[in-house]
């Protein structure tokens, strides 16, 4: 310990005296550690929680110039001004203290009869101790779904435990915040959303005043991969801006017509980016203009049919799923408090056990969505939408080799998971216990060491979806106090605030502060290969922005080109002559006689590297076909080849080849129509 110079005391006015009380009952008061540790701040609100880590934060990059830390691919720190303001009850931060901050919603006092939500998701009465600061008898809890868990002092804790990359996904549902009796605002989903990225924000602001001014803090907002590098590189945490909402851009679907138009999703996607999101769902819950969703199953699956009939005058309707891939099974489980929402003599369909994927796919305003995401480098959250929208999404990203596709917490159906990668693409896991997280991140393993990338996890805090249960203190392996962190700099014990002290082995995942006791709970349970996976996180999640913001359109050499084939379809009103599949326009085709073996010849002028092509068909398809390139119109070469298209858009990749003339051979038809494209692209990227 440095001894401080002597001063000699001066005398105290009763105005200075009244002023030093102000500052400490209301004010920061200064840390002891002000001017040597970096991470600790110049002055911290009083009273406040603690951390419970010491220890400085890693910097830099490890030696292969990698960033290193944890990535939270999925959080909703604002989420407590969504649904109409008195859902979540508490708030991340407030300038009036702790104890304003976490303070339960008025209608709970006195004894939590009146959370609602809580009876409806968790089945009991939602009686509980509202009381808050100090004592936190009965939440934050990992199976209380009302009560804010992303304070920033528990954030914080997170940070300092090796977390390095924080999604704070925008949230909010218009039809919720509606039948929720209790608001104090209004339902409309974009100004919740503005509301919420101004707060983000602002506590970037209130972080920075403890640090002593403008961009001192650790939690720092990036808008574009380097800066989120340079961020981390400083041993801060980057904090990147989504949207997860049912109706963005007000993009609604009633009775099938959509409510939006491609001006509304080029001015919303232009606000967004402006507010410096970077990352968004395009559906979430609710089928919509755009897309539709991937089902919620049970009693809450049936409580959302009800909303999506309330929000579009539709149920959900199924089909027989074409592949592997499924939505999430839908049956006959009741929530009778939604029902009771429905207009009279209106009931909740039955559902066929061999149809559960759902016929809405990726709409034409979807797509427009989606390509408009492209264009203005985003990444697009393809969790929650159908595995119709899915597929269709991907299709799109692989034809335009576009990686910017993100799986944050789980919805995404598994088998997509190679594609994902092979796009470039990061994937997280839902924050589960940490035998389950264990068991899936081992079950993927191999897959991530065939494309060489980390692991996340999606906490969801916030997100009404329940958090790890305490496995016991009586566990074989618990989590022993105080252990070190990943990278071994910092020693963390367990965390109290106020009155309360949480230990994850009898509590579980309360807040968002005990995300690294859940880290050490997966080494124990998990191994340490699970952990190091996890700790590549931050350096994949910024690979996937960094290649989105890189990606150039490649140029499609067919464009305008040259083409002829093996026959056209006649028709006295529409021309569907070779050309058509090459003129840039996506509402003309190119079709064939109605027989097999039919091909298509493009001529590309002359000789380049030919790497991939693609193929929009019309319901027309080829299931059976090849890819042809020749340099002189007369040897062709097979490069390419598949007997089980199933239409849509095919993109087929293969080893650069010169070639001037490109063909796609039919083989096998998929219809008893002949061979029909809307358009073929060329290209050598």
């Amino acid at each position: 310990m440095t001894r401080q110079p002597h001063h000699r005391r001066r005398p105290i006015t009763v105005l200075s005296l009244l002023l030093l009380v102000m500052a400490v009952t209301l004010g920061p008061t200064p840390s002891s550690a002000a001017g040597t540790d970096w991470w600790n701040p110049v002055a911290r609100p009083a009273p406040d929680s603690q951390i419970g880590v010491t220890g400085e934060p890693f910097k830099g990059t490890n030696s292969q110039g990698e960033v290193r830390g944890f990535v939270d691919a999925h959080n909703h720190i604002m989420a407590n001004e969504a649904f109409g303001g008195r859902l979540i009850c508490g708030k991340p931060f407030s300038e009036a203290g702790v104890a304003d901050a976490l303070k339960d919603c008025p209608e709970h006092y006195p004894d939590g009869s009146l959370a609602i939500f809580d009876f409806i998701t968790n089945g009991g009465d939602g009686k509980h101790d509202p009381d808050g600061w100090p004592t936190f008898k009965d939440w934050p809890a990992y199976d209380s779904l009302t009560h804010q868990q992303n304070y920033y002092a528990w954030v914080e804790r997170a940070w300092r435990g090796g977390q390095r990359v924080l999604v704070n996904d925008l949230v909010t549902n218009g039809v919720i915040c509606s039948v929720y009796p209790f608001k104090d605002r209004s339902c409309d989903e974009m100004t919740s959303i503005r509301l919420q990225a101004k707060l983000t924000y602002d506590m970037q602001a209130y972080i920075d005043k403890m640090y002593g001014g403008t961009g001192k803090g650790w939690f720092r907002i990036v808008t574009d991969s380097e800066q989120a590098r340079s961020v981390i590189e400083q041993g801060k945490l980057a904090v990147i801006l989504g949207v997860e909402t049912s109706e963005p851009f007000g993009c609604k679907q009633v009775l099938d017509i959509a409510q939006c138009d491609k001006e509304d999703i080029d001015a919303g996607l232009d606000e967004l980016y402006d507010l410096g999101v970077r990352s968004m769902f395009l559906c979430h819950k609710f089928d919509n203009a755009l897309c539709g969703v991937r089902f919620d199953e049970g009693g809450l699956g049936t409580a959302i049919n009800v909303g999506q009939f309330l929000s579009t005058g539709t149920f959900w309707q199924t089909e027989k799923c074409t592949g592997p891939q499924h939505d999430n099974p839908i049956g006959g489980a009741a929530a009778p408090s939604a029902e009771e929402e429905l207009p009279a003599g209106v009931e909740v369909p039955s559902y066929d056990d061999d149809a559960q994927c759902n016929k809405r796919g990726l709409t034409e305003l979807g797509e427009y969505a989606v390509r408009g995401m492209m264009q203005r480098k985003m990444m697009l959250e393809v969790d929650h939408m159908s595995v119709k929208a899915t597929g269709r999404a991907l299709d799109i990203f692989e034809s335009e080799s576009y990686p910017g596709v993100l799986s944050s917490h789980s919805w995404m159906d598994l088998n997509w998971t190679e594609r994902v990668y092979g796009l470039g693409g990061f994937i997280a896991q839902y924050m589960h216990g940490s035998e389950g997280f264990s068991a899936e991140a081992d079950r993927t393993k191999a897959l991530r060491e065939k494309y060489d990338v980390g692991y996340g996890y999606g906490t969801d805090m916030n997100g009404v979806g329940g958090w790890p249960a305490p496995r016991g203190a009586d566990a074989s392996n618990p989590v022993t106090y105080p252990f070190r962190s990943t990278d071994g700099g910092s020693v963390i014990d367990k965390q109290t605030t106020g009155s309360r002290t949480w230990d994850l082995n009898t509590d579980g995942a309360s807040h968002y502060g005990l995300v690294p006791d859940w880290i050490e709970d997966i080494r124990k349970v998990g191994g340490q290969d699970v952990v190091d996976d996890l700790f590549r996180g931050a350096e994949s999640y910024l690979d996937t922005w960094g290649a989105s913001e890189a990606h150039k359109a490649g140029v499609n050499l067919a464009k305008g080109a040259p083409a002829s084939a093996s026959s056209s379809e006649s028709n006295p009103f529409t021309s569907f002559a070779p050309g058509r599949a090459v003129d840039g326009n996506a509402d003309t085709r190119w079709a064939s006689d109605w027989s097999d073996d039919q091909w298509l010849r493009i001529d590309l002028g002359s000789t380049s590297t030919v790497k991939r092509v693609t193929l929009e068909w019309e319901r027309a398809y080829g299931k059976s076909y090849r890819v042809e390139v020749s340099t002189d119109g007369t040897t062709w070469q097979s490069v390419w080849a598949t007997t089980a298209g199933d239409g849509g858009l095919d993109t087929a990749r293969f080893n650069g080849v010169p070639a001037r003339y490109v063909r796609i051979h039919g083989l096998d038809r998929g219809t008893d129509w002949g061979y029909s494209l809307y358009e073929v692209g060329v290209y050598s990227s």
